[in-house]
Order: C-alpha cells, then sequence, then structure tokens
C-alpha cells in the first residue's frame, strides 16, 4: 500500500487544532482533522498508521484514504463527505419486470408448491428471461415496494374490527 505523507503548513494545522478544540463540526469532519493532525510529519514527529487507528478507533483504510485525499485533492478535500457516485442501476427491478413479478405472486404457485417463495419467483424471472440473474433480496424488496393486499382494501395482516359500545345499554 502506498504511503503518503501528511505535511501540513502552519495554517492549515492552526485551522484543524481550532477545529477541533471547538468541536463544532460533524463527528465525521472532527475525526478527519484528528487523523491529519496525528498524522503530520512537518515537526518529524508524525504518528505511525497503526497508532492512529488505536487513538481515534477508526480503521486502517480510513486513515490511508484521508492522507491520499490531502496529498492527492487538498485539505477541503479530506475534510468533507464525499458525495457517492450516482446508481442508476441500483433498482433492478422496475416497469413491466415489477408488473410481471407482482403477476406470478398473485398467481398459483407451480405444482407441488404450496406458495410462492423468493427462490421459486426469482427462478422464474430468469427463465422467463426478463432478467439475467437476480437475487432473493432483490425481489423481497421489489414486493416489499407494492402495498397492495388480496382480499383487502388496506395494507395490513388484520382488519379493523369495531369496538363495542361502552353506553352500557342492554341489547335486546
Amino acid at each position: 500500500m502506498d504511503k503518503y505523507r501528511v505535511t501540513l503548513t502552519a495554517e492549515e494545522r492552526a485551522e484543524l487544532e481550532q477545529m477541533v478544540s471547538c468541536g463544532k463540526a460533524a463527528a465525521r469532519k472532527l475525526t478527519h482533522a484528528r487523523i491529519l493532525l496525528l498524522a503530520d510529519d512537518s515537526g518529524g514527529e508524525g504518528c505511525p498508521d497503526e497508532q492512529i487507528v488505536d487513538a481515534l478507533r477508526t480503521s486502517l483504510r480510513t486513515v490511508s484514504r484521508i492522507r491520499r485525499q490531502l496529498v492527492t485533492e487538498g485539505l477541503d478535500s479530506a475534510l468533507r463527505r464525499q458525495q457517492q457516485p450516482p446508481r442508476p442501476d441500483k433498482i433492478k427491478i422496475k416497469g413491466d419486470v415489477e408488473r410481471r413479478l407482482i403477476e406470478l405472486a398473485c398467481s398459483d404457485p407451480p405444482v407441488g408448491r404450496c406458495h410462492w417463495t423468493l427462490q421459486l419467483l426469482a427462478d422464474e424471472l430468469v427463465v422467463l428471461g426478463l432478467v439475467d440473474r437476480i437475487g432473493i433480496e432483490t425481489v423481497r424488496l421489489a414486493l416489499k415496494k407494492t402495498i397492495s393486499s388480496r382480499g383487502s382494501s388496506s395494507p395490513g395482516a388484520s382488519h379493523r374490527m369495531r369496538t363495542p359500545s361502552m353506553s352500557g345499554a342492554w341489547k335486546t
């Protein structure tokens, strides 16, 4: 693993020390500032990564990532939270595939089975050629997203029962 040397200027060090002493920032930002302060080699007393991990109870990967970000992208990039890249193919079941999955789940199960399982539904989607491959967790999440419940106008396992009147009147 490449090791990046953290060398902070006096202004950067003062800014980080001020941020840590105030404690008025996000916990992640404060942890990153503490990592950079401990890793600073400008005075020749930079701590090794293992010692930083023990002191701050963080991971070795986090320490190396913060070092790399400081050296390659600058102080602001090392302190702020990185945005996650968009994941357009995160939702694998949508549109016609979702409609077909719901139709399958509501239809009669295959011969020899009393109900559809998630694995059976996933296998059936592959056999029908709707998807190349799919996991049962993806099928579960797609079915959970639907709020339809067969035989009921409202979702849920049980129907609401009317509570008897507490008026004290006798029924005759």
